[in-house]
């Protein structure tokens, strides 16, 4: 949400509250700026004058402009002007077609435009530093230079019709200039396939993952669903890694995919296809959960995966069938096994084999009737499989109190495809949330991954009519190469990343990537700003007000007050806030100790003499990163030992599942565990 504001009191208060505020003025005309900028949060100004960032276009610039570009003033500034050409960007008699693009933040990634452009060819000022050119002419089309305190950011042509059409990494490029993004939001969710991390530094990749903003990893479980030294140890020192860094840990199930040792030791269990075909369907490899010692099997070794490792959630993730194209490809199309066979045939009075066989009267494109009867069980059969696990594995907090549930599920409401192609069907499973406590996680189907980010709306609407839980609601982004004809970049990356995670979290309070490893290195840094949800943002007094509509921080180092209170909520860089407006304010006592971070929803903090309390709600066991080593701390202000983790001089607590008052008690020159 984008923010109008008092103007002067707002920006001259924020210059006195954070160091270095950057807001942009985005005019009539100036499109798709504001879209640009506000992926990563960056407020509106309420006038030129009070602007940090002034979006110019190939307008003339403010009769003060060289003082501002002298005193910290960025300047965007596109194609030919007097002011570019005053600043040394002349263009040349030369013109050329502008059709691909390599970028300093990833040169080897390819960057098309749908619309190639004729373009000049612009001399430029001795000291830019060229960001982008053009792939085969060498033409540069985005540099920066500095002048004073302040930069320009120059660009050969207008960004295009939409806020990625064709330069996806003009946010990383401002972020270069300093500009700071004001809110990070650290609750993402991420895939995660060891395959792809084999031999790296889990500790490294622990940090990098908490400082992008994630606050779960969803681990590939069928890697390790039968014991094997080196694997599990290698699982062991993951989850070691994650929780001193205070990244969850769950176990990402892909049943009927158990693992590659069960389907070679159980082939009697395979499931089949339509043309009777072992079902190995791309890397996944079918089990026939419909069969009762089959499933019997997979739910002992799920239990003893749990019992083996240190969990802190579980999901089922993709439990229906094959295939995305439906009936029309039998060699995809599942289930076929003698088990639902049997089932549909006792229950239809033909096999339904038949709607597969071109010479049976029964063929589906001579059958309408008996197709439907089939694709309708079908998806209760998917459905009767998710109610039959969501409850298998909520019985596993018998072992594990702390388990977080989450149901992974094709979206089915947008593309109502899905529920005849792959037998999915939310409608049937949503009341599940009435009686068990799980996240319901829409996974963003590969039909619709070529829309754009207002999509992850209309999806929430539909979703919001099927449940009154909504606050149990995910989306899952699916972060990789797209089959459609898209632009400018086969993966979604830069600006138009930003812009799927913010409408994401606009729309729904969890957001999962899939998957870590498929995010590109440029975007790590700015997961956080386009992940937080701030409304509004205004001056009161002295103070500064934040409008959170989830849990994040705000950029400011240093002692504050939040709501008359000395807040204890923050590390160096940010100060950590619960959903709900707050009035922030510079100073206050240095708390006895500060609550770090915390992996749950912050519902509130308060420093005490020699400690602090703090109240969340997490639906797993939450991770509370101190500076102090506490020495008693209270659940419910009642006195309770909780597993402390010292790293690197913080420490972490580990509390219950739910919503809990903590209080932590610190002696007064101690920093070490008693």
């Amino acid at each position: 949400m984008r923010c109008r504001t008092s103007g002067l009191a707002l920006a001259a208060g924020l210059a006195a509250f954070a160091a270095q505020p950057h807001f942009y003025y985005a005019p009539k005309g100036t499109e798709p700026w504001p879209e640009i900028l506000g992926a990563i949060g960056l407020p509106p100004a309420a006038s030129l004058a009070e602007a940090r960032i002034i979006v110019l276009g190939n307008g003339a610039p403010p009769a003060d402009w060289r003082e501002r570009l002298q005193t910290g003033a960025i300047f965007i500034v596109e194609g030919e002007s007097p002011l570019a050409a005053e600043l040394g960007f002349r263009s040349s008699d030369r013109r050329f077609v502008a059709r691909s693009v390599q970028d300093v933040q990833r040169p080897e990634l390819r960057i098309v435009w749908e619309r190639p452009a004729e373009l000049p060819l612009f001399n430029l000022p001795a000291d830019a530093r060229v960001l982008a050119w053009e792939r085969w002419e060498k033409a540069p089309l985005v540099a920066a230079v500095r002048r004073g305190r302040g930069a320009v950011l120059w660009l050969a042509c207008s960004p295009g019709g939409n806020p990625y059409a064709r330069f996806p990494y003009l946010l990383h490029a401002l972020v270069d200039l300093g500009v700071e993004p004001p809110f990070a939001g650290r609750s993402l969710w991420a895939f995660f396939d060891s395959s792809y991390r084999l031999r790296v530094d889990l500790d490294y990749f622990a940090r990098r993952w908490r400082k992008s903003g994630i606050a779960a990893l969803h681990v590939a479980a069928w890697h390790f669903f039968d014991p094997d030294v080196e694997r599990d140890a290698y699982l062991t020192r993951l989850i070691e890694a994650c929780h001193r860094n205070a990244v969850l840990v769950y176990a990402w199930l892909e049943l009927p995919h158990v693992s590659d040792r069960f389907w070679q030791e159980h082939p009697e269990w395979r499931e089949k296809t339509a043309l009777l075909q072992d079902a190995h369907l791309d890397w996944r490899k079918l089990m026939n959960l419909a069969n009762p010692e089959c499933a019997r099997a997979v739910r002992a070794g799920v239990r003893r995966l749990v019992e083996r490792f240190d969990f802190d959630g579980l999901n089922l993730a993709e439990l229906y069938f094959e295939s995305l194209e439906g009936v029309a490809n039998p060699s995809r199309f599942t289930p076929m096994n003698d088990d639902v066979r049997r089932e549909f045939r006792a229950l239809a009075g033909f096999d339904p084999l038949e709607l597969f066989r071109t010479d049976s009267p029964r063929h589906h494109a001579r059958n309408a009737e008996g197709l439907r009867t089939f694709l309708d069980y079908r998806a209760r059969l998917a459905a009767r499989l998710q109610r039959e696990w969501i409850a298998e594995l909520e019985s596993l907090r018998s072992l594990r109190p702390h388990l977080d549930l989450v149901l992974t599920h094709v979206d089915d409401r947008f593309d109502t495809r899905m529920r005849e192609a792959v037998g999915a069907d939310a409608a049937a499973l949503l009341p599940l949330l009435d009686r068990h406590a799980f996240t319901f996680l829409i996974e963003d189907p590969a039909t619709v991954w070529h829309l754009g980010p207002g999509r992850y709306l209309e999806i929430a609407r539909r979703y919001r009519e099927l449940t009154p839980h909504r606050d149990r609601l995910g989306v899952d982004i699916n972060i990789v190469p797209r089959y459609q004809d898209v632009y400018p970049t086969k993966q979604q990356t830069g600006t138009e990343l930003f812009l799927l995670v913010r409408a994401a979290s606009q729309a729904f309070p969890r957001v999962a990537l899939y998957f870590e490893s498929s995010l590109l290195e440029p975007d790590l840094a700015l997961l956080p700003a386009a992940a937080a949800v701030a409304g509004r943002l205004a001056r009161r007094g002295n103070g500064l007000i934040v409008e959170a509509k989830q849990p994040l921080g705000v950029r400011r180092p240093g002692p504050v007050r939040v709501n008359g209170r000395s807040w204890p909520a923050r590390d160096d860089e940010y100060v950590w806030l619960p959903a709900g407006a707050h009035v922030l304010e510079e100073g206050g006592d240095p708390p006895a100790v500060r609550l770090l971070d915390l992996n749950a929803a912050l519902l509130d903090a308060e420093s005490l003499p020699g400690g602090l309390e703090f109240a969340y709600r997490s639906s797993s066991r939450a991770i509370a990163v101190l500076d102090r080593a506490p020495s008693a701390t209270e659940v419910d202000g009642e006195p309770a030992r909780l597993p402390v983790i010292e790293d690197r001089g913080r420490f972490l607590l580990m509390a219950p599942r739910g919503r809990h008052l903590i209080t932590v008690r610190v002696e007064s020159d101690s920093r070490l565990l008693n």
